[in-house]
């Protein structure tokens, strides 16, 4: 066999383990299939029972043996990439289900229960047959509460539960979609009106069929789903909040610290980074502080933010008209940061009210991938006092643009990399982009106002403390208690937030992690592309090149730009 063969033979066995990878998550996700533009499962719901999650742990290490087979070094240098990262994604899979967290599915800010309440929101509902589906998954929703509560009660037998101050008041996001009426169940809204392409000839058959769906399946299932959480899993949960009392919690921390951070900084190389991060924005509050001429100290000055009226949304109309403003004027700013930029658009909504009181400010909920739907950013309304007015840039340039938006639906849009890329990716990268993105507000002159500049940087210190908290309480013996004093003597976060963050963190291990870490790599790789091009740098094309390629991991983006720049070295030398 010539080399070319060898080449062709090697180029074509990747290809067909990616397709058959890609058919594998379209099969096993029917949701996400359906935003994909696939409608083949458009009336099932995923199977998540512990069954289904050994089968899939199996069919993950077929592949990565099929990619094993396959001879690398035949391959084009792209091609070695995506099998690189394919290798790497599976192999985060395969050790995340030996240590069985998806045995802990919920907590008090929500789940798969609260987030099937949203369902509407996140499938086509244009046809005859598109009500039929949602209908049949109305049906198959007592199914998934089975499911669900088998993999509950296995890790209720091995020890995977969660602490028991994540799951306070979590009846709270199970109640409300137990209803006396169908009617008023979130879940029937499509039945209340119609689009104008379902027939009015079939309206009165599908909304009888939903209301019956929501009243001898939904109800049913919501209720058996709140007995089992009430009177057996809460009572389950352990009281110790550390991710190292699961079992084989040290190694499972430590296996999330690599995952989310892309890297291998160990638990304690993080903490100690953190406090750096802590005292440098300290410093730069501290210059704010003396530039408003306030009298008092941090304390004070965090004190005063929290407390004084002028800093906060007297309605929700007023907190929202004020993202859709800020955003707006980002909006027009993007084509000096960008040369490409994504088609899909994005819009703002509110949290729902039975998740708002114990989850975070906001989020992006991306665009679907076949365009059917935009990518939406949810501003928290609930306890207004706990929404300053001086966050709102921050935390719109992070949720929506430049930031989450900008970055996911770019990669949705990619066309040169497999689907596994455009639609998966790296925690490091996605979101030290969207904290990357809350600072270049500064480079098209935004946060004029030194309290809004002064959020920004609350944002910033928001993410360096949970550097510190989220080690401190998962590897380093810190309390509960311990890890919201230090984020109240170093941010200016209201009290509500702080406590539901680190409940987060005690939640989701690792994760938070993420943010600063791939922020200041992010920043690292700039500063050096701005020193070995000098005059010759240009912030277009760094962001182009930075977000072309999807979300990779850090070691992989360093790699690209130190590539970038060398080659846009070669070409002003040559030019």
């Amino acid at each position: 066999m010539t080399r070319t063969d060898q080449q062709q033979n090697a180029s074509s066995q990747l290809e067909q383990l990616f397709a058959d990878g890609w058919e594998f998550t379209l099969r096993e996700s029917p949701l996400f299939a359906t935003s994909f533009g696939d409608h083949r499962f458009d009336d099932k719901l995923r199977a998540t029972s512990e069954a289904d999650h050994e089968r899939r742990d199996k069919q993950e290490r077929e592949f990565l043996k099929r990619l094993d087979g396959i001879e690398r070094a035949a391959l084009s240098p792209g091609e070695q990439l995506n099998y690189d990262i394919f290798k790497r994604f599976g192999q985060q899979g395969i050790a995340e289900h030996g240590f069985r967290s998806y045995r802990m599915p919920i907590t008090k800010m929500g789940g798969f229960h609260s987030g099937f309440a949203e369902l509407p929101l996140h499938v086509s509902l244009r046809t005859t047959q598109d009500y039929d589906n949602y209908i049949a998954r109305l049906r198959a929703f007592p199914q998934l509460v089975e499911d669900h509560i088998d993999v509950m009660r296995a890790g209720m037998r091995d020890g995977q539960v969660p602490a028991d101050v994540t799951l306070a008041n979590v009846e709270k996001t199970i109640t409300p979609h137990i209803v006396d009426n169908p009617e008023d169940s979130p879940l029937f809204k499509p039945f209340v009106k119609f689009p104008p392409t379902v027939p009015d000839t079939g309206r009165a058959r599908l909304t009888e069929a939903g209301r019956t769906a929501i009243a001898e399946s939904l109800l049913p299932a919501y209720a058996r789903f709140l007995e089992f959480v009430t009177k057996e899993y809460v009572p389950a949960a352990r009281r110790e909040i550390a991710a190292t009392a699961l079992p084989n919690g040290e190694a499972f921390y430590s296996h999330r610290v690599r995952m989310f951070t892309s890297t291998d900084i160990t638990p304690q190389e993080v903490h100690e980074l953190g406090h750096a991060e802590i005292k440098r924005i300290r410093d730069e509050m501290e210059t704010i502080i003396r530039e408003v001429k306030f009298k008092g100290s941090f304390k004070e000055f965090v004190e005063f933010l929290r407390t004084d009226d002028q800093f906060y949304a007297k309605t929700p109309e007023e907190l929202m008209k004020e993202n859709a403003y800020v955003l707006k004027r980002m909006d027009g700013e993007l084509p000096t940061l960008f040369g490409r930029m994504p088609r899909m658009p994005y819009g703002i909504r509110t949290v729902p009210d039975y998740t708002a009181p114990n989850t975070t400010t906001a989020y992006y909920w991306s665009c679907a991938p076949d365009g059917s739907r935009a990518g939406f950013y949810y501003i928290n309304t609930y306890d207004l006092k706990s929404r300053p007015l001086y966050e709102i840039e921050a935390l719109a340039y992070h949720e929506a643009v430049p930031g989450h938006h900008f970055q996911i639906a770019l990669a949705q849009e990619l066309e040169d990399i497999p689907n596994f890329r455009r639609f998966g990716g790296f925690t490091a990268f996605v979101e030290g982009w969207a904290l990357y993105a809350e600072r270049l507000g500064l480079e098209v002159g935004f946060y004029t106002d030194p309290y809004r500049n002064f959020g920004r940087l609350i944002y910033s210190a928001w993410r360096a403390s949970r550097l510190v908290v989220d080690t401190g309480m998962h590897a380093l013996g810190w309390t509960r208690q311990q890890a919201i004093d230090y984020m109240d003597e170093n941010t200016a976060l209201t009290r509500l937030n702080i406590e539901n963050e680190v409940d987060r963190y005690i939640a989701w291990p690792g994760q938070a992690l993420a943010y600063k870490i791939g922020e200041l790599k992010i920043r690292e790789l700039r500063a050096r592309a701005e020193r070995a091009l000098g005059e010759a740098f240009d912030i277009r094309a760094f962001h182009d090149v930075l977000l072309g390629s999807g979300a990779v991991p850090l070691d992989v983006l360093e790699a690209m730009i130190d590539g970038w720049i060398a080659s846009e070295k070669k070409g002003h030398a040559g030019g």
